[in-house]
């Protein structure tokens, strides 16, 4: 919620409150709210008011990164706005999320890391006035939460979370962005491997986990990048053991050493790439990623082997993006 005085009427314009009527919400779900204007000491008129999603995106130039905000989704909501003198005025509003939208909150609780806004933007005499960002706690699908259960059944600990630009080779994507969850691996793959990151993509009908090991080297076998893919429907996530393919996959990229394979359903093999990515920093996510999965793997497609696995798209990013540093 933000409530500020127009700037660009000065002393004695309208004042702006942007109310979410929760500030809750999952991936592919309809954010409602209203923006309540209440009118200054003079009638104000208000071309458009624009409302938008947007997050922290990390962007890789060369050998240099930075960060900003990105702007993925922009609706406007009301044109022509007349406010009179003194009176108070209410705009409802639907804003879908998209099912790519980053996760920014489990079990409840932020997401270290992850901010995902709804700003307002009113358009006066042409020119636009952005005001302050609502959060919305982002929560898991229920087939991505299967997923995150098998990671804190399986011993992972949290270490971080960002979200990075750019396209994933071998999957459909319609944001130009991805978010990466980065966890320490269970005790057993101490000293094999130095952490995991995961990946969703979403759409109404699929779940994509993409999952990406760093192979620490040793005397016997190179170092690397492990990457894999698992298609399944949100249908069919609810009934995957999730817990023993993560983990047969995980043992399977440990104990491989650095030699690609190639994988098909019902069989996970790791495929290898060549992309680096800089650490991340984060805290521990206690006990948010616990629960039960249970059934069969279905629908599992790995990471082929490729000299880029994850691929930048060259600036294009499938929107408006309106970074700032």
């Amino acid at each position: 919620m933000f409530k500020r005085m127009l700037s660009a009427f000065g002393v004695g314009g309208p004042s702006v409150d942007t109310v979410l009527d929760s500030p809750h919400a999952t991936p592919g779900q309809v954010i409602t709210g209203q923006v309540r204007i209440q009118g200054g000491s003079v009638d104000a008129h208000i071309d458009q008011i624009v409302l938008s999603l947007v997050t922290r995106v990390e962007v890789e130039h060369g050998d240099h990164e930075f960060g900003g905000t990105a702007e993925f989704l922009r609706l406007p909501v009301a044109q022509g706005v007349r406010v009179a003198a003194g009176q108070p005025l209410s705009v409802s509003f639907q804003l879908p999320l998209p099912w790519e939208t980053p996760i920014t909150a489990v079990g409840g609780q932020p997401l270290p890391g992850m901010t995902v806004g709804v700003r307002t933007e009113l358009v006066i005499s042409g020119a636009p006035d952005k005001g302050d960002l609502d959060p919305v706690l982002v929560g898991p699908l229920p087939s991505q939460e299967r997923v995150l259960d098998a990671f804190g059944q399986l011993g992972f600990q949290f270490r971080g979370a960002d979200v990075e630009a750019g396209r994933i080779h071998g999957v459909n994507q319609q944001l130009g962005f991805y978010q990466e969850i980065e966890f320490f691996p269970p005790a057993q793959f101490a000293g094999r491997l130095n952490q995991v990151e995961l990946t969703f993509v979403t759409s109404p009908h699929e779940l994509v986990v993409v999952l990406e090991a760093d192979k620490r080297g040793g005397l016997l076998h190179s170092g690397g990048d492990a990457f894999g893919r698992f298609h399944v429907s949100h249908q069919d996530a609810a009934g995957t053991d999730w817990v023993s393919a993560i983990n047969q996959w995980m043992t399977q990229v440990a104990e491989r050493g650095g030699h690609a394979a190639y994988g098909h359903p019902g069989y996970p093999q790791p495929g290898y790439g060549h992309h680096g990515h800089h650490g991340h920093h984060g805290s521990g996510m206690g006990g948010v990623v616990a629960g039960a999965a249970a059934g069969i793997v279905g629908g599992m497609v790995l990471g082929e082997v490729v000299e880029e696995v994850f691929e930048d798209d060259g600036g294009d990013f499938g929107g408006d993006f309106g970074f700032e540093e």
